[in-house]
């Protein structure tokens, strides 16, 4: 490699880890074990060992018999000897490489001035949700669909420079990782390629037809049996709090952003056509994001008659592509004039200066509790209350207050590796996939009741019905204690 090259190669990767660094930052922080976490950890666990969550493993497999990654990671940590949380932490910063890659490799296609991509990279460290998609922009911890969203930017970044089958295999290789957001790339890869090619063309006709073929068999008699079936209203009661579900119910406001963004994309297109920056590749992706809107609307009176699997793809995720594409040329109309440069220097500077001081304030003043990297769980007297429960035969049940998860930062199923009796916002997630486990959401929630006045007599009865062993609260509860530190108590419950 050559002396320039060598010199440019570094400042790229300087940039990456510069990237990674504003990203996680304005994310509050790397952290092991939260939030989504809650289900794609146990999925692995239960992969790698079938005897954990005996009484979960119809819910934990609700959702993740969908899933491949899962059987991969589990793999890997098989052959490695790697625990899941340096597992997790690698999955992580292969995504911020895989996305920051295909940032500078849309950048230094659709821009013309370097300034440009500089800004471009800094508006994306700005972690923001999509909204009412239950989708951000990036998440501060592993997450699959992260990772295949990384390598749907690399297919963008294919398709530009109109290498088609290597964007066609990215998106491949991105469905074992997340299908939805593979889908949802291959819909916007799919049509810019047909407007480009007319051999891709006709290959996407095939290819959609052999999908549609492939999606109702699965429907009818595979993995996906059962969801053309109308959600009841036991199965709508669980869902209930997950208001990003149906679009018929959003706020005015969401409509206008979301529809706006697009509005927002086509504006940047047409304003960068009119200077002559537009190529053939550019007008492509806009006619894929079209796709994708047309998909959202053709799929809307579906979802609103609350049929399970339009509503369980979530198809209102494709504002996350769309809101991307959108920054990049809202970027390109504003910072990429050729007779501008001291404007896109300005701007890039000013983006960039905001990065730095939002993700400061973020970890210095909002979380200040918090590591920049939290590798491992964080020490905390619910951490120590888990690992004693850890440490109990792995067929234990434990109650704990439903929003566990939420209030001390991970979850019984992750913290202790151990069935819950209940666990409000993930299990009423997986609540989507399955009406089974949208009726024992539902029952539990009923029978939990408020768990701040549970009594003692209660939480007997509650054994009794649902076989459990250990209640974990901070109230004192004249029951026997098995375990206690500064904030919980685990009393027994046999």
């Amino acid at each position: 490699m050559s002396g320039p090259r060598r010199s440019t190669l570094a400042i790229f990767i300087a940039a990456g880890v510069l990237f990674g660094l504003l990203a996680t930052a304005n994310g509050a922080g790397y952290r092991y074990g939260v939030s989504d976490q809650a289900f794609y950890i146990p999925v692995v666990e239960r992969s790698l060992d079938s005897s954990l969550f005996p009484r979960d493993a119809s819910l934990i497999d609700a959702q993740g018999h969908l899933m491949a990654l899962d059987e991969i990671l589990a793999t890997l940590a098989i052959a490695t000897g790697l625990p899941l949380e340096i597992l997790y932490l690698w999955g992580y910063l292969l995504s911020l490489a895989l996305v920051w890659a295909g940032i500078v490799l849309i950048g230094t296609r659709v821009y013309s001035s370097r300034w440009a991509l500089v800004a471009l990279g800094a508006v994306l460290t700005l972690r923001h949700r999509i909204p009412e998609t239950s989708a951000n922009s990036l998440e501060p911890y592993f997450h699959p669909r992260m990772l295949a969203f990384g390598l749907g930017l690399l297919a963008v970044a294919a398709l530009l420079r109109r290498r088609s089958w290597m964007a066609v295999a990215l998106v491949a290789v991105a469905a074992p990782v997340h299908v939805t957001t593979a889908l949802w790339f291959a819909v916007l890869i799919g049509v810019a390629l047909a407007t480009l090619d007319v051999r891709m063309r006709r290959l996407g006709i095939v290819g959609g037809i052999v999908a549609a073929v492939l999606l109702a068999t699965a429907a009818i008699a595979g993995p996906l049996s059962g969801t053309l079936t109308i959600m009841d209203d036991e199965w709508l009661q669980a869902v209930a709090s997950k208001d990003s579900l149906f679009a018929t119910a959003w706020p005015v406001w969401a409509w206008a952003a979301n529809l706006g963004t697009f509005a927002l994309l086509y504006w940047a297109q047409r304003t960068r056509r009119g200077r002559g920056q537009s190529t053939k590749e550019d007008e492509a992706l806009l006619w894929g994001a079209a796709a994708l809107v047309g998909v959202f609307l053709v799929t809307l009176p579906f979802v609103a008659a609350r049929v399970a699997l339009p509503v369980q793809f979530q198809i209102s995720r494709v504002f996350w592509l769309i809101d991307f594409l959108a920054t990049v040329y809202l970027i390109g109309a504003v910072a990429d004039s050729p007779t501008r440069r001291t404007q896109a220097m300005a701007i890039a500077a000013v983006l960039v200066a905001f990065a730095i001081g939002r993700g400061s304030y973020v970890m210095l003043v909002e979380r200040p509790e918090r590591g920049l990297f939290d590798v491992r769980l964080v020490d905390s007297p619910w951490e120590d209350a888990m690992r004693w429960i850890r440490s109990q035969p792995r067929d234990v049940h434990v109650l704990a207050d439903p929003g566990h998860a939420w209030k001390y930062g991970t979850s019984v199923r992750v913290a202790a590796e151990r069935d819950v009796f209940l666990e409000e916002v993930k299990d009423s997630a997986i609540a989507i996939y399955s009406r089974d486990v949208a009726v024992r959401v539902v029952d539990r929630t009923r029978d939990i009741e408020d768990f701040s006045t549970l009594t003692d007599e209660r939480a007997l009865d509650l054994a009794r019905r649902y076989d459990l062993d250990f209640l974990v609260s901070e109230a004192d509860i004249p029951l026997p204690v098995l375990y206690s530190n500064r904030q919980f108590r685990i009393y027994d419950l046999r």
